[in-house]
């Protein structure tokens, strides 16, 4: 019998500092009961995963909820269970594919026309580690979606934000960002051997510096914005990635991984804190890790890029031609700076396949 103790020893002490660690990884609940009735949120990529237990959770909360997706069939099927579970008849499916500015543009007509009010926008769709694919435009698919689409969706919202302040703006960010850099010279890896990851990280650290910009661009207005990384979540974001690419991966690895990650539905809190908590109110230009305010890396911190990124992005997405760039940059310094550099980028003609851009 003795002979049992020590491997059933070992097993406990492993077992017992995963849970541990998930713990740790998975953060908690959001604190604030703090309820949203008479207030509209849109959330982007909300049929599935992250985005869909968002939706739901705010629902409950008594907010209005408008559910931006590329996928309606599964939109509407998410929207009328969300119904059902929370007895809240104010959730909608709207068409919006991030990977498109046309049905970007098309979305954010259709609220400023259908909408009296915009209280909370959770930027929260996403694409992870794809192959080489383009938008619709000819921007990196990753690029494109996750930082280039919410940002053209945020600016064309602005207006409608600010006249509903107090509002919050939330961008799901990742980790990753700490190992992310902007080569300025091919955001769109035209002209540099493609790197799935690196194309990743590079989204999400142009997540956090477009926080940063946009939430000094946005002072004295009542509209705040934050970053969040919401830990690591059980959704089909990770579909890329080699643990579900691998067969070995997915069945030897993939069960110890699952003791480590956190459910959608825990998943959601992180957002649903920074779009509900009181003691958040005024708060902007943060970034969070799950929902404890942390530093991030140093070049999220670069607010000569922060500056520089809005401009290329602005035309990128054709909002300095139309001069909707939405907000004007306290700093007029940086904007020179930015204003001198040359963000040209060949966009590839040849756009690759389509790829589902919400609810990943």
């Amino acid at each position: 019998m003795s002979r049992y103790i020590l491997p059933v020893s070992a097993f406990g002490a492993v077992f017992g500092c995963a849970v541990l660690l998930k713990d740790h990884v998975t953060g908690g609940r959001c604190p604030s009961k703090a309820t949203i009735n008479g207030k509209t949120v849109i959330v982007t990529g909300a049929n599935t995963g992250i985005g869909k237990e968002t939706a739901r959770e705010l629902a409950r909360r008594g907010g209005r909820i408008i559910m931006g997706c590329r996928n309606m069939e599964k939109c509407e099927a998410a929207a009328k269970e969300i119904r059902g579970k929370t007895l809240n008849p104010h959730v909608y499916a709207r068409p919006l594919d991030l990977a498109s500015t046309k049905s970007i543009r098309e979305f954010a007509e259709t609220i400023k026309q259908e909408e009296q009010r915009v209280d909370i926008l959770i930027n929260n769709a996403g694409v992870m580690r794809c192959p080489a694919w383009k938008t619709e435009d000819g921007f990196d698919m990753q690029f494109g979606v996750n930082h280039l689409g919410h940002f053209l969706l945020t600016n064309l919202l602005l207006d409608k934000l600010k006249e509903s302040a107090p509002s919050r703006v939330i961008n799901l960010a990742s980790l990753a960002h700490i190992v992310g850099k902007l080569d300025f010279e091919d955001l769109n890896w035209e002209k540099k051997k493609f790197d799935t990851k690196q194309a990743y990280c590079q989204s999400k650290l142009a997540n956090v510096l477009f926080t940063r910009e946009l939430a000094k661009r946005l002072q004295g207005t009542g509209v705040t914005v934050n970053a969040v990384h919401p830990g690591v979540v059980a959704t089909e974001l990770g579909r890329y990635t080699s643990l579900h690419q691998s067969q070995f991966s997915s069945s030897v690895l993939g069960p110890f991984f699952s003791l480590l990650v956190k459910s959608p539905a825990l998943g959601a809190h992180p957002s649903v804190y920074l779009a509900v908590s009181e003691e958040l109110e005024g708060v902007t230009g943060r970034y969070y890790d799950v929902m404890t305010e942390k530093e991030p890396a140093p070049q999220a911190l670069d607010d000569e890029a922060a500056c520089r990124l809005w401009e290329v992005s602005s035309r990128l997405v054709g909002l300095e031609q139309e001069g909707q760039s939405g907000t004007s940059n306290p700093s007029a310094e940086s904007q020179n700076k930015a204003a001198q550099t040359n963000p040209a980028q060949t966009l590839g003609q040849n756009a690759g396949p389509a790829v589902s851009t919400v609810g990943l």
